[in-house]
Order: C-alpha cells, then structure tokens, then sequence
C-alpha cells in the first residue's frame, strides 16, 4: 500500500461546523461552491474577451473591407463553438431547471395539509394565497434539529431542536420564547378516557349499588338517565324549574353522592314557592349558606341538613328571627349548636314541629333540652335521637311523655335500665305506630312484655343487638298479641354473644326457632321487609316449617337472613317460592348455600361463589 492511500485509510475527520452542516443538508459542498466559482471567473474573462473581439471585427467590418462575406456554415459553427454562447446556454438551461423545481415544490405545497387548511380561512383570495405559499416555504427552509439559529424574538443563538416553536412572523423561537408563547396560546387538555374494567369492573359497580339498596333489575329509566347527566353537568345548570319534588329529592341525592354540593349548587334548590329543602351532604356549605336557606324560601316547611357541620348557633339565632314554621327538622352533624341555643329553638319554634329528628349531636342534646320537648311540642308526632352521649334514661322518659307522639326512635349511646323503657311505655306505648331500639343489649323479656301489654297500633318494630332477651320472650310477645300484623320487622343480632361455646344455646338466649315461628305466624301475611340478620339459632327446619309448600307470603319484597347458619340451598329455594313478591334476599356468611336455582326477576345477595355476591335470577322455573 503507497504512502497516499495508507494516508487516506487512516484519515481523522474532525468536527463539523455549523456552516458546513447547513451546506450538507442542502446537498452542497465547498468543492462545488469553488469549482462554481472558478466557473463564473473564468465565464466573466471570456465574456470580456469575446466583447472586445467583437467591437474590433465590427469596427473593421465598418472600415471599407465590404469584399469579406462571411460564409453561413462557418459563421454557425463559430458561434456554436464559442465558449461565451455555451455557457449562456446552459445559464438558461440551469435557469429553467430551476424554475421548474420551484414551480414542483409550490405544486407540493398546494397539495399539502397545511396549505389546505390555512386555505379554509375567510379570506381567499390570490395575494393571501402567495403569502401562505411563501409562509410553508420558509418553514421548510427551516434549520434541521442540531444546528444553530437566532431566535426571531429575543435574537438570542439557540441550537435547533425537534421541538423548537415557530415564531408568529416566521423563522423559530429559543426554548424561553416558545414557553412564553405556549402560555399565551395554551389550550385545556383532554383528559384521558378511563379504561374500562370490562366484566370485572362491571361486576363490581353492581355489588357497589346492592350494598347502597340503589340496585334494580333492567336498564336504567329515562329520568335516571336526566338526573345523572345533569349531576355530570351540574356547572352548566341555571335552575331547575318546575320539576316535582321527588325529582328534585333525587338530584340532590345523586350530587351529594358525589360531594357536589356547594353555596353555587345550592341557589339551584331555593325556589321562592318551596316547602322543603333537602341537603344529603352538607360539608361544604357555611353558616351564611344555611342562612340564605332561610331568606330564599320563605315559604319552608321540611328541613333536612346531613354533616351540617356549620349549622351552628349563629345559625339558629337567624332562623328564630325569621318568620317560619318549620313543622319537619331533621338535623345529622350539628355539634356547634349548644345546650341553651337548642333550648331556644324548642321554645321558639317547638309549638308547630311535628316532627324531630337528631343525629350525632354527641354532647349538647341533654336531657334539659328533652324536658323543654315535652312541655313546649305539643303537636310532636315523631322524635327520633340517634349517637348521643349526653341524653340519658331521665330524657328518654320525658320524650316517650310527649302525648302527640306516634314514633319514637332510640339509639342510645348512655346504658339504659329496662325498667325505664318499661316506664316509656307505660304513658304512650298504646298510640305509638313505630318503636326503634337500636342497640339496646340490655333490653330483656320484661321490655318485651311491655310491649306486648301496651303496643296496640305498631306498624314498625326493631330492636337488636339484645343479649339478654330469650326465645321464650319472643315467643310471649308474638302469641295472642293484640297488636295488628307488622309490616316492619328487625330483630338482627338477637342472639347469645357472651359465650366460650357460641353454638350452643341451653338457655335459648336471643331469637331462636320457636320465636322465629311465632312472629311470622303473628305478621307473616302482612310483612313488607323482614331481617333476622345474625340470629344463628334459627334451625333448618324453622325455615323449612315456615316456608313449607302450602305457606304464602305475598307482601314480603325484601328478606335479610345473614349469618343464619343452618340456611341451606333448600330453605331459599323455599322462601323464593314462598314470597311471589319478594325481590331481594341476603344470605351473607350462609355457607351451606352453594348452587341454589334463582328465578328471574329476583336478587340472591351474598352467595359465597365465584360468579360473585350478587346472581340476578334468571331461571324460569
């Protein structure tokens, strides 16, 4: 190998500037530019020399040698062979290839999007035309990614990039420019379509909406499909018109599901002609909030506030001044109102209230403020105390005194002695048509003799959570009682707790199969809704009895028997055949219920199998 080429093998190629990048990417070297330039050097030398011969041979053409003709074939041969007339020929050829090269790019521009969609614009005419061609043919004549620019706006030397924005006047912008202009032009971005959850995602919405009782057979109704796009598009809703109160009940519902109301969804329930006000999740609103209530709708009757957390004395001093009646308060949350406030209210507005519903108030619904009930609300049909640390047996008795008092609701938070329930009774337990003692493990047969003795016009009944009351309790309550058939009935978690042998029962502590027999032979054809959740001493054969081939019960639609553990596929075959009507049937922790026949139309909730806790009927059996 000779000297040159070893040279050439090992030849090091240094950096590439700017410039020369540039001329690469437009497929021009610096060897082509000097041969050109040699080329028009040596053109222009010609072209001067050509000149001069020419004025010489004319001026000796004009000096009187007329005799010397040019001969046509060597005069063509001589201009075809001259150097100057060559090289303007292929000027013009170049020229003209030139042209045609523009006039293919201008042809692909037109073809191209960019132009087309520019081109829709208003104005369309021929000089916007050239100037959008002008515009595309400058953007493709932009730098490539990697070499250097000035930006149009600050002037400053950037390297261009891949993602370098476009100036509004052509050319591009550094990276701080086009941020800046980013901010000006920002648009919202979509947001991503969520993924489906396909069957399993599906299966979980309906288990969901069992577990909330909002679940129902079939597609959705018209009027559920309206209230759920309105909720979706609440922030576009002005008002809500004339629409029926059920309606209007719903679509609060729906928004304080999904935490939506606030003091500007709130003007959307103060209509001036209204008479309730129904407020599900009352967490965002303020204390000027509650008090627009009371300014908007002059006319309110019914209020009911959930997590009224700012329902406070402010609040209640506002509400005084004004000239309303409320006849329905039903307030959940509200534990900054105080003891004296509370006595103010029931002194002030108790004349008309019919009805008092009180949740969580924890500390300041005394038994003072129960003792200024039952001397001031003497048109007081429904009391109902739910989670309150400070009433006690005293003010369960002064409230049960009310002698308007038709339903009376008790979750007590303070122990409370049989003998005092026993007292409540004694007074009204004839004209009362509700009796809810919720978690009262203390209650025993006496309370339930009571009942017995002194209930006439119940329609609903719950106790639970009793540990102390015996099947035989049940069993008197039930047998021979005066009392027309229920159409309410829970007894769930009436059942032995305290126990290293919770299976066995020798004392028959809590409902068990006698009693279970004797309420169903009592308000069987009358029950509507029926729970015996967690009495695990119910036999099959109670079930079996009760639910055998000749019994009906057409008024029953929804069962909960849970827990129970002697339920076998069987025993709910035999209440779906039992119960026509019966929609909905919970057998959570029923292990022994496996491969049970559901018919169309009704609901099996909590079958522990791998299609789920929920099988929507349909066999046709």
């Amino acid at each position: 190998m000779s000297r040159q080429n070893r040279a050439n093998g090992r030849r090091i190629m240094g950096p590439q500037s700017a410039l020369t990048d540039f001329l690469a990417s437009h497929n021009i070297s610096a060897l082509q530019i000097r041969n050109e330039a040699e080329q028009r050097r040596r053109a222009a030398a010609q072209d001067s020399q050509d000149n001069e011969d020419d004025q010489e041979n004319e001026e000796a053409n004009l000096g009187g040698d007329a005799s010397i003709t040019l001969d046509t074939s060597a005069t063509v041969e001589t201009v075809a062979e001259s150097p100057a007339r060559t090289l303007r020929t292929r000027r013009g050829a170049q020229a003209e290839a030139q042209r045609k090269k523009e006039q293919q790019v201008i042809e692909k521009i037109k073809a191209s999007k960019k132009f087309k969609k520019r081109k829709r614009g208003p104005n369309e005419n021929s000089d916007d035309e050239d100037e959008i061609i002008q515009a595309l043919a400058r953007e493709r004549a932009a730098p490539l990614p990697g070499q250097m620019e000035n930006c149009t706006q600050c002037g400053k030397r950037f390297t261009v990039t891949a993602y370098s924005r476009n100036g509004p006047d052509g050319g591009l912008l550094c990276t701080p420019c086009g941020k800046e202009l980013d901010k000006d032009n920002i648009a919202p971005k979509k947001k991503p379509k969520r993924a489906s959850g396909g069957a399993v995602g599906r299966r979980r919405q309906v288990q969901s909406k069992i577990l909330d009782g909002t679940y129902s057979l079939g597609g959705k109704s018209l009027m559920t499909l309206c209230i759920e796009t309105l909720a979706k598009n609440i922030d576009l809703a002005e008002d809500l018109g004339d629409l029926p109160t059920s309606v209007i009940d719903k679509i609060a519902r729906k928004l304080s599901k999904h935490r939506l109301m606030d003091s500007r969804t709130l003007s959307l329930f103060l209509q001036p002609t209204a008479e309730e006000v129904y407020i599900y999740d009352a967490s965002k609103l303020n204390a000027d909030d509650f008090n627009r209530i009371f300014q908007s709708v002059p006319c309110l009757k019914k209020l009911k506030v959930r997590n009224g957390i700012h329902f406070k004395d402010e609040v209640v001093d506002y509400l005084i001044s004004r000239n309303l009646e409320l006849t329905d308060l039903y307030l959940s949350g509200s534990n900054l109102i105080s003891e004296a406030k509370w006595i103010e209210l029931i002194e002030k507005k108790g004349h008309v209230l019919k009805s008092l519903r009180v949740y969580w108030t924890d500390k300041h619904f005394t038994d003072k403020v129960a003792g200024r009930i039952r001397d001031v609300c003497k048109s007081l049909e429904r009391v109902k105390v739910c989670h309150n640390q400070h009433l006690t047996q005293v003010g369960v008795v002064d409230l049960a005194s009310v002698k308007s008092l038709r339903h009376l609701s008790l979750d007590m938070r303070e122990p409370v002695r049989p003998d005092m329930y026993i007292e409540a009774l004694d007074g009204r337990g004839a004209y009362l048509q509700t009796l809810s003692l919720t978690r009262v493990p203390e209650l025993d047969n006496s309370v339930l003799d009571a009942i017995h003795h002194k209930c006439r016009s119940l329609k609903k009944l719950r106790i639970t959570d009793s540990e102390v009351a015996t099947d035989a309790g049940f069993v008197r309550l039930f047998k021979d009682w005066e009392n027309p058939g229920l159409t309410f009935l829970d007894l769930q978690k009436c059942r032995q707790l305290e126990s290293h042998r919770p299976r066995e029962n020798p004392d028959k502590i809590g409902l068990c199969s006698n009693g279970f027999r004797a309420l169903m032979a009592h308000s069987g054809k009358t029950l509507k809704y029926l729970n015996v959740h967690g009495c695990r001493h119910i036999e099959a054969s109670a079930f079996e009895d009760v639910f055998s081939a000749e019994k009906v019960y057409e008024e029953i639609t929804k069962m909960e028997i849970s827990f129970c553990e002697e339920v076998t596929d069987f025993v709910v075959g035999s209440i779906f055949r039992s119960c026509p009507n019966l929609r909905e049937l919970n057998v959570f922790g029923c292990m022994k219920v496996k491969d049970v026949r559901v018919p169309r139309g009704k609901i099996l909730v909590g079958v522990p199998n791998a299609r789920g806790m929920v099988i929507d009927g349909d066999d046709d059996a």
